[in-house]
């Protein structure tokens, strides 16, 4: 669902249940690119936060994640769980949300996140997806498309790279890397990588091997939305896989920059 909303706005009940204790205030500022302006594009970067493992936050949220494998709950809103302070912790999922195979809904409405690990496409069961308000959630990863029964979402679309309505630039993602300049996969800068480790093919699911990543951007529908989407190829051939990108949007895949928005 596209968000129409607007500064001071005020809205029903809708997410009243998607709140946990203290409201929305414990979310930092992201001062990306303005959600509401139409503004001539400037260069972006991707959010370099790392996150806390340490976290009191994250710990929380690892047995919450636990609690919700074993029972096989349908609906998951970790969130809600959490205090203002350990929402606040959270800039990213834990991989283990792949053990969510039984969830049809997950809920991060409000999050501080500024990153979804490829990890979801193995919530195959997803069919509704409710980042809502995450500001600080500009994109996501490309396998996202394998939760093959999503049908809804309700993403803050205001806030993601190229939306239909301000035209964000996207990151400018580097070249694949030459012998000369291959990353630690296991440790990467997530101001330029948009993670800190990446391991397996976005479109093939192999190993990535010392070739890679190969990085680009395409922007498809993915339930009710069309999202800006980070590829992490294998190789040129899985980048030349893709498919087409949605209509009214860059045509093709691509490494993004002040010329892509």
């Amino acid at each position: 669902m596209a968000d129409s909303e607007q500064p001071g706005a005020a809205f029903g009940n809708l997410w009243a249940d998607a709140v946990g204790p203290g409201g929305g205030g414990d979310r930092d500022r992201c001062d990306c690119f303005d959600q509401f302006r139409r503004q001539q594009p400037r260069n972006v970067r991707f959010h370099a936060e790392r996150q806390d493992t340490s976290a009191a936050g994250w710990h929380h949220l690892l047995a919450l994640i636990e609690e919700a494998a074993a029972d096989g709950r349908e609906v998951f809103r970790p969130l809600t769980e959490l205090s203002p302070d350990e929402r606040r912790q959270i800039v990213t999922l834990p991989p283990t949300i792949a053990k969510l195979v039984a969830v049809k809904h997950l809920v991060l409405y409000g999050s501080n996140l500024v990153r979804i690990p490829p990890e979801i496409g193995a919530m195959t069961a997803l069919e509704e997806f409710s980042p809502y308000t995450s500001r600080r959630l500009h994109w996501f990863p490309y396998e996202l498309t394998r939760c093959e029964k999503l049908r809804r979402s309700t993403v803050s679309t205001r806030s993601v790279y190229g939306n239909y309505k301000q035209r964000p630039s996207f990151p400018r993602l580097r070249p694949g890397p030459d012998a000369a300049d291959r990353p630690d996969l296991g440790d990467l800068d997530p101001a330029v990588w948009g993670a800190t480790a990446v391991r397996t093919c976005s479109v093939c699911d192999q190993p990535i091997s010392e070739g890679g990543p190969h990085q680009v951007w395409i922007s498809l529908r993915v339930a009710t939305d069309v999202l800006p989407l980070l590829v992490n190829a294998c190789s040129p051939a899985c980048v030349e896989a893709l498919p087409s990108a949605a209509e009214g949007y860059v045509p093709t895949s691509h490494t993004g920059g002040l010329s892509v928005h």
